[in-house]
């Protein structure tokens, strides 16, 4: 928005817990099937890929758990996939998510979950092995220098942010948005980001990340980050 151009009072904006925890998101992660959207405010419809999301853990997902170091958390786990998948492995991680639908679904699959915001105080803080970020989920407040900060706290000196990023590699936008189904019925409106990997490595190195690794598997991107190292330890 241009400096000094008043911005046009629009619909008041819900806060990411509202919106997420609303039908139509409970509903399809309780059926386990779509279709549902992320609407933007011009009309632009983001498919969103529910039967994968409620599915086991595929191929792209596994190679991203192996590169996983210590203890796991999963922002925004959604049915909770990756932290099952985890547990089926023998191997510690938790998910939250703002969906209760959500929390639900993780649990009986077999995973831990907590229905929080990132932003809320969480258990571990400063002590996390790996943080995931995935299916989209580095747009999560719509700031993600705000989110990379606020994960950066999580982890410990050292650990490692994975994140799944847009395929199409020029994408850098903040926008509106609403949950919406097929009937077109929308949610209340929440910000929400994406980017592709060049974007995310831009935010990454002005908030001092370290790129660890990049890579891709099919159609789907991802980015994989360090804190600032640890401090060396002292000579015996």
């Amino acid at each position: 928005m241009p400096v000094g151009r008043q911005r046009t009072p629009g619909p008041p904006e819900a806060s990411p817990e509202r919106s997420w925890s609303a039908d139509p998101y409970s509903d399809a992660l309780r059926t386990g099937r779509g279709p549902l959207f992320l609407r933007r405010t011009d009309g632009w419809l983001l498919p969103l890929d529910v039967e994968r999301w409620c599915a086991p853990a595929d191929a792209a997902d596994l190679e991203v758990l192996e590169r996983c170091e210590g203890t796991v958390l999963d922002v925004g786990c959604g049915p909770g996939r990756l932290v099952a998948a985890l547990a089926a492995q023998g191997r510690r991680g938790l998910g939250i998510d703002v969906s209760e639908a959500a929390v639900a679904r993780t649990v009986r699959c077999g995973g831990q979950a907590l229905r929080r915001s990132v932003f809320d105080p969480l258990p571990g803080t400063g002590r996390w092995g790996t943080v995931l970020l995935m299916d989209g989920n580095i747009g999560i407040g719509g700031d993600p220098p705000a989110l990379l900060d606020r994960l950066a706290r999580l982890l410990a000196p050292g650990g490692l942010l994975i994140a799944e990023t847009a395929p199409q590699p020029d994408v850098d936008e903040r926008v509106l948005v609403q949950v919406t189904d097929a009937r077109g019925t929308p949610g209340p409106p929440f910000r929400w980001a994406r980017l592709g990997t060049p974007a995310l490595l831009r935010h990454a190195d002005r908030a001092g990340w370290h790129t660890d690794a990049r890579w891709s598997t099919g159609d789907r991107c991802f980015v994989a980050l360090r804190t600032g190292r640890p401090a060396a330890r002292p000579a015996h």
